[in-house]
């Protein structure tokens, strides 16, 4: 979770600073690197949607093979209208809800979207008592009214998902929060990360559940052995690539 009123712990205007031209310096050459490769053809079997929304301005994505009509949708953030209205414009059967982790500006349109097209919500099976509180899943202190969630199938990290023609392995990366997981599509090369893996920066640890140290051990070892081309699509803010955050991120140096 990256609130606009809120500063990361442990992040110093140098520090942001620095992520910044950084990560400037690594969108140009991953920009080069393309055009000389043609590695950004491989997208063009995935489609990705991206909602920026909510107080958090926190990224609900939904993604279906180019030409199809079945979608799986991730964190869906609040206001089910306007996710309605995109999934709508192009006529799309939504297969499932997949959950990074139980904050509440992750899930908080959840029920609206699952009730709407029949579905399950699906989530790692650590990440319960986070959803279940509403201290934990932060809905009571950041907005004054507290809220519960329940996941319709909670799985163990690791399993492999099937859903709109993809196939999506499920990677444990706790540290951000106790059951915080990451989706990878290993034939398309993509990752939802998130609070996990921000451009330039890792997610929070001082919330409840959180755990620094876990959380820069999982990145170093449930990420940083990805492909550098894998592109990630984090939870807040733009896109970036396992490549550019191996070598630029200042947070996972060492």
């Amino acid at each position: 979770m990256r609130c606009r009123r809120q500063v990361r712990a442990g992040i110093g205007k140098a520090d942001m600073e620095l992520a910044a031209f950084q990560r400037l310096q690594c969108y140009r050459k991953i920009a080069i690197c393309r055009l000389a490769s043609g590695k950004g053809k491989r997208m063009s079997e995935i489609k990705i949607g991206r909602k920026t929304m909510g107080v958090c301005a926190t990224n609900c994505y939904f993604l279906y093979r180019e030409g199809g009509t079945k979608a799986v949708v991730v964190d869906p953030a609040e206001n089910g209208a306007g996710i309605f209205k995109l999934l709508s414009e192009k006529d799309f059967t939504v297969e499932a809800i997949l959950l990074t982790h139980g904050h509440f500006d992750h899930l908080s349109a959840a029920d609206a979207v699952r009730k709407r097209y029949g579905i399950k919500v699906y989530a790692g099976n650590e990440e319960r008592p986070v959803m279940n509180s509403s201290s934990y899943n932060l809905s009571l202190p950041f907005t004054g009214e507290g809220m519960t969630f329940e996941a319709d199938e909670y799985f163990k990290p690791g399993k492999e998902l099937d859903f709109a023609g993809f196939r999506i392995e499920t990677i444990p990366v706790p540290g951000h929060t106790i059951g915080s997981v990451c989706y990878y599509f290993e034939e398309q090369k993509v990752l939802f990360s998130g609070d996990t893996l921000f451009a330039g920066s890792v997610g929070r640890s001082d919330f409840p559940t959180g755990n620094a140290g876990q959380l820069i051990r999982t990145i170093k070892s449930g990420l940083m052995s990805l492909p550098d081309d894998v592109k990630v699509y984090p939870g807040h803010g733009e896109s970036t690539t396992i490549g550019c955050e191996r070598v630029n991120n200042p947070f996972i140096q060492g």
